[in-house]
């Protein structure tokens, strides 16, 4: 199959540093890759995923400076990319601005919900009932009320995850500095604990009043900020860490990051939120923790081994796993599309609504 993966003009594929969709896109188009497939990613220039890539911007502006602007971006690379994409079987959609183009492509359509729950982005989805959706939790899926929706778990190249052999005697988050994210609660769980942490990810323009406020003032002694990590300097922040703290504050709808820590040897402390239950398991790839004085406790506590959080990440988090499922996706859609006959196919498409007079 030759499959379209379209993403947001604005980060590469893979990220450099941030972007959770887009280091999603690079694992699955290399997996289609490796089992006989043809992908082509509809993304930026500076993108390095080895497969075909198609773009017409060098670079994107991130992070997104105007709504607006980049609302009006993301929909004229969707458009141009769903109409390039006219020798592919199937389109992947992986950004809410392309499912318009639905309506005007004739390939089935598979789109990845990215995004949490929100109500009107499901009313949006609902649209475009043709479009086969895919959760990437099932706490996720369970918040929608599609025609068609499947949920696959994300997997990840964990070749590219080594087992740490640091001293591990701090604690780590990895993630947008944002009170969603519960940044300020691991600098409490990590006084509380007694451990250093240290804190990397990105500060966005949305929340520079929570970095001056909330975060910026705690910093100093025990408590590190290291900025933005890439691959490499991931490895190392995890591969040295005694744990990983995810103290949530919303439904995570995946969290790519507890695959990451795990595959590094580091077990992930976690609030009980969005898909949390579906990543870690209690006591064998971390704990699940009740509040924040728990994670504390079990900050400071025993803790899951990092070979047995690696095993636990390669047995169920992998891209094989993950390829596969997608796989026989895309060939139920184009089955059931080519099951429908042409003098049929018409009838899927929305009537045209008279002009205004």
């Amino acid at each position: 199959m030759r499959i379209a993966l379209v993403v947001p003009p604005f980060i590469a594929v893979p990220p450099e540093r941030y972007g959770g969709t887009e280091l999603f896109v690079a694992h699955l188009a290399e997996g289609l890759r490796d089992v006989g497939h043809d992908p082509v990613v509809y993304t930026i220039g500076a993108s390095t995923v080895s497969c075909e890539t198609r773009w017409r911007t060098r670079r994107g502006q991130w992070p997104i400076e105007s709504a607006l602007e980049s609302s009006l971006e993301d929909l004229d690379h969707s458009s141009w990319a769903c109409q390039d994409a006219g020798d592919c079987d199937l389109i992947h959609l992986n950004n809410a601005p392309g499912l318009h183009l639905a309506r005007f492509v004739r390939q089935p359509m598979v789109y990845t919900l990215h995004h949490p729950h929100d109500p009107a982005l499901s009313r949006h989805y609902a649209r475009f009932p043709r479009v086969h959706y895919v959760a990437i939790s099932r706490d996720q899926a369970q918040r929608e009320r599609l025609p068609r929706l499947s949920v696959v778990h994300h997997g990840l190249q964990l070749d590219r995850y080594k087992l740490g052999t640091g001293k591990r005697e701090y604690l780590c988050f990895i993630g947008r500095i944002a009170p969603i994210k519960g940044t300020h609660t691991a600098i409490a769980v990590a006084r509380a604990a007694g451990l250093p942490l240290k804190i990397a990810g990105e500060i966005q323009p949305t929340y520079q009043e929570y970095w001056k406020n909330e975060i910026r003032p705690q910093l100093g002694g025990e408590i590190e900020y290291v900025g933005e990590v890439n691959l490499r300097e991931k490895n190392q922040l995890l591969g040295g860490a005694r744990a990983l703290l995810f103290p949530i504050h919303w439904e995570e709808p995946f969290g790519l990051v507890m695959i990451e820590a795990m595959a590094c040897g580091a077990p992930v402390l976690a609030f009980p939120r969005g898909a949390v239950p579906e990543v870690v398991v209690h006591g064998v790839s971390g704990w699940i923790c009740r509040d924040q004085d728990e994670m504390s406790r079990r900050a400071a506590g025993q803790l899951p081994s990092p070979a047995q959080c690696r095993n636990h990440a390669i047995a169920h988090f992998g891209t094989a796993t993950m390829v596969q499922r997608y796989v026989s996706l895309y060939a139920e859609c184009l089955h059931t599309s080519s099951s429908v006959p042409a003098r049929h196919q018409q009838a899927l498409l929305p009537e045209r609504l008279p002009l205004a007079s």
